[in-house]
Order: structure tokens, then sequence, then C-alpha cells
């Protein structure tokens, strides 16, 4: 798409981009959350409601929930930055309950969201990494990709040659066959003993449950890696790192992202 020249609104351009796509670039929420709310008759464009892939561009008037949405004529460098979520927080903007949030330690930015990859439950810590380019973020959420993630395991007991067998090899849980795809005995005192191990899925309390299908409790589990993104030794908890934009496009480069378009726009988008 030519950035410079002016394009009439048309309900639907061919010389735009698909709303969900020019939506989760500009950090409105992620293709599935947007599909959604198309679904909903929550999005309108040109004060139409919005079709499931119609083309838009910058020039178009889209809303959402009735609030305009402020695109970028041209496509900006997303923002990625790591956190380092302590026990005791909830990977939500909002709860009912009002437990602390790690969205109270991000810094705040306008006309986009800090999105989430993956979320750690209340009492599981380490690595978290948010994003405002929901394509991104979707990616390295999907099990088709298998994006290893890897946990350091703090248990109470021990675990017997049969059993890192049968982890690696496959336990059937209530929701499916789960298995770790490494797991590596890292020491320990006493009745608490270390593992280091590594899945391709992100299910809900997966780590805890493939453990206590031998009825070993997990008492602290971390997570230190989401596929080439590790957690820094130095980044103390309550804590964040954003990215550069060189990182960024490394990064992206990495999960084949880096398209033209970040590319032409990288002298505007320096950090």
């Amino acid at each position: 798409m030519n950035n410079n020249k002016e394009i009439t609104p048309t309900k639907n351009n061919p010389s735009g981009m698909r709303i969900q796509k020019i939506l989760a670039q500009n950090g409105v929420g992620s293709r599935r959350e947007i599909e959604k709310a198309i679904i909903e008759k929550r999005i309108s464009v040109n004060n139409t409601l919005a079709e499931l892939g119609q083309s838009v561009s910058a020039s178009d008037i889209i809303t959402f929930d009735g609030r305009l949405v402020k695109l970028n004529s041209a496509k900006i460098l997303p923002r990625i930055l790591i956190y380092n979520k302590p026990e005791g927080e909830i990977v939500s903007e909002n709860d009912p309950k009002g437990r602390p949030t790690v969205f109270d330690h991000l810094p705040k930015i306008k006309n986009s969201k800090w999105i989430s990859i993956g979320r750690l439950d209340f009492n599981t810590s380490g690595l978290l990494i948010f994003t405002t380019y929901g394509d991104f973020a979707n990616r390295l959420m999907h099990p088709r990709y298998e994006i290893e993630r890897e946990y350091s395991v703090r248990v109470l007991g021990e675990l017997t040659e049969d059993q890192l067998s049968q982890l690696t090899s496959g336990i059937k849980l209530e929701d499916g066959l789960a298995k770790f795809e490494s797991i590596k005995f890292k020491g320990g005192e006493g009745s608490n003993h270390w593992y280091q191990v590594t899945l391709k899925e992100g299910r809900n309390r997966e780590v805890r449950r493939l453990f206590q299908f031998f009825s070993i409790t997990v008492s602290r589990l971390m997570r230190i890696r989401f596929g080439t993104i590790t957690l820094p030794s130095n980044l103390k908890k309550r804590s964040y790192i954003e990215h550069s934009y060189k990182e960024v496009i490394n990064i992206l480069s990495k999960f084949n992202m880096n398209d033209d378009g970040y590319q032409k726009n990288l002298g505007n988008n320096k950090k």
C-alpha cells in the first residue's frame, strides 16, 4: 500500500489492508479479539458496520464501541517488552477480587494497549512478554507453531528414573496427552529439589499437573524462557525492560514477521 497516496474511503478498499490486520498492528487488540468485536457489531467503518475481512486504509473512519480509532498512515514498529512477574499478581487488566495486576507496573501508552503473550497463574513467577502487535502475540501463542517454554521448578520430593521417562514420553491428563520436551535435575537440599523443564504448549497449570500426576507438589514455579526470549538474570521482580528498535526487528525476523513495511519506517521509529 502506498501510504503517501490519498485514498477515497470505500466499503471494501482494494488498496487497503484487512481490518483485522490493521487494527492488530495499531495495538487495538489481537485479530481474534477484533473478529469477535466485528461479529458482535461493535466496529464501524465510515458509519457502516464493519465486515470480517473488509479492506480499510488510514483514511477510513473507524470506530470501536463508539470511540474513534486513530490509525497510523504508515506501519509503526511494534513495541515489545519483558516483565519479571512476581507471585501474587494476576495477568489481567481488571480483577473483581481487587488483586494486584501485572498491568499496574507497565508503561502507559496512548492509542494502543499492551497485549500479554500467554499467561502465568497467580502463584507462578518469571518471564512475561507484552507487545502492541496483536499478530505477533497470536504467532507466539498459537499451538501450531509449538513455541518452546522453559521453566525452573522446585518440588517437594524427587522423581525416579521411570517417572522422568514417563514425563518426556507422555502422560494422559484430563484434557489430553501432555509431556515435557525435556527435563533436567538441577540439584537441591533436603526435601526440596529443582528441575528445569521445557514444553511446547501453554495449557492451564500444565507443569504443576504433570508433577501432581506423581503426587509431587510444585512449591515454586518460574518461567525463564519463551521461544528465543529469555528472562535476564539482573531484571528485578515487578520490573520491565523494553526492547530497542533493533532488538524488535531481530525478534520479528526470527518469527518471519519482519516485513518491508517495518523496514521502510525504521528511521522514524528509533528509540
